[in-house]
């Protein structure tokens, strides 16, 4: 059995039709433990709850890695955990991910958006920080954007709340003309580089194409089973 778990990351029309991998909604606490339990193989976590709910818990993947279950994360909570993750044998995927492992980003808060309830899709709100930065790189990369403004638009979406961020929010924000945020907006709507989405269908593709006859290997650390979370193992 294959088991995503994704919401605002990944908009249900870009999930593939015809695969045999079961999509959940993100992932709070104790939903690894009990795909692991269900029979899950391989497991995908791209989106998790964090603000009113637990978030899924570092020990559970523990629990699927030390059971050689495999386990990628990328994109959003999944990238973070992988990352926190990777030393004992979580497989992160994509450009986010890669940037928490090198440093490049450090705040959680990068990757969090306002989205929709799960009856409308998850539908995204606000532009994360991950993308923003992916979307000016590509428009300054074309010689669209100058690096005085790029820098200016970087800095004002940085410190903007999360729930508030969109490209209207961020150029109000942002030190430059009122002729200037007119002129940048519809390059800046047009232009945006979904780097969550990117990665995330990079992680699917990876849960579609695992060998579910090739477990991982056995992992060359103990998993110790200290919370009631576990009993019965």
């Amino acid at each position: 059995m294959r088991v995503v778990f994704v919401g605002p990351s990944l908009p249900a029309n870009a999930h593939p039709m015809a695969t045999d991998i079961l999509f959940r909604p993100p992932a709070v606490q104790g939903d690894v433990l009990a795909a692991v339990r269900s029979g899950a193989q391989v497991i995908g976590i791209v989106d998790g709850g964090f603000e009113y709910t637990a978030p899924v818990l570092h020990k559970e993947i523990l629990y699927a890695l030390s059971h050689r279950v495999h386990v990628f994360g990328a994109a959003s909570m999944g990238a973070l955990r992988a990352a926190e993750c990777r030393t004992f044998g979580m497989v992160g995927i994509g450009r986010i991910y890669e940037e928490y492992v090198s440093g490049a980003i450090v705040d959680d808060a990068d990757v969090a958006l306002l989205h929709g309830p799960s009856e409308l899709g998850y539908r995204p709100l606000t532009v994360p920080m991950v993308n923003v930065r992916a979307t000016l790189d590509a428009i300054e990369v074309c010689g669209e954007l100058d690096p005085a403004h790029r820098l200016e638009i970087e800095r004002a979406a940085s410190v903007t709340f999360f729930k508030k961020r969109t490209w209207k929010t961020v150029l109000e924000n942002a030190n430059m003309t009122n002729a200037e945020r007119r002129a940048l907006l519809p390059v800046l709507i047009s232009r945006e580089v979904d780097q969550k989405a990117a990665d995330a269908g990079a992680l699917v593709r990876a849960v579609k194409d695992a060998d579910l006859e090739a477990a991982p290997h056995a992992p060359q650390w103990i998993f110790n089973n200290t919370l009631p979370l576990w009993n019965g193992e």
